[in-house]
């Protein structure tokens, strides 16, 4: 059973990360346009390298959540699908699905613009507000997760992602991986 404060997470991050056409279901074409909004985020021109990577990358992740999450095969995710996959996700972190880890990664790149290894607060809040959340709240999210350090780094990610999607305690710092500070 999903706690209260793993529900909102959830949910949060469904509806503003992966329902992109708010249509209150995840389905295929949520990820294209996902790609899509982010290859312009980052300047990546259709056919380039950046772009092409992107692309494989987001639709390698639908088919995984797709085939574990889509229980009934109509081809969308539902709220319910989205919270019995990640609350299975969460009695066992450490075995979670190729999908998931690539989707962890991903979401580290897309974040870490610079590609130096660690995400620092204006590749954050850069992300976050071309999602539509809000710079300073983005801002005070990042504190939180960096733990008086100037940048995350591709380990503290890994392990603030899990707490994310596993952690049931409202105040740990990877709560605030998906630029919100409540829950």
């Amino acid at each position: 059973m999903v706690s209260e404060v793993r529900k909102k997470k959830l949910l949060h991050v469904f509806t503003v990360f992966f329902d992109s056409d708010k249509s209150g279901v995840v389905e295929k074409q949520d990820f294209e346009l996902a790609a899509q909004n982010i290859a312009k985020l980052r300047g990546w021109a259709p056919g380039s390298p950046a772009y092409d990577i992107l692309q494989e990358s987001m639709i390698a992740i639908w088919l995984g959540l797709q085939k574990q999450a889509d229980a009934d095969g109509d081809g969308k995710v539902t709220q319910d699908e989205w919270l019995a996959l990640w609350d299975e996700y969460a009695k066992d972190p450490a075995a979670a699905k190729d999908w998931q880890n690539l989707l962890c990664k991903s979401i580290f790149q897309i974040q870490d613009s610079s590609n130096d290894g660690s995400v620092d607060v204006n590749e954050y809040v850069t992300v976050h507000e071309s999602f539509g959340l809000n710079k300073e709240e983005s801002t005070e999210a990042f504190k939180k997760l960096a733990k008086g350090k100037d940048s995350i780094s591709w380990a503290d990610f890994q392990e603030l992602w899990k707490e994310y999607f596993s952690s049931d305690d409202p105040d740990v710092p990877g709560n605030y991986i998906f630029g919100r500070l409540t829950c």
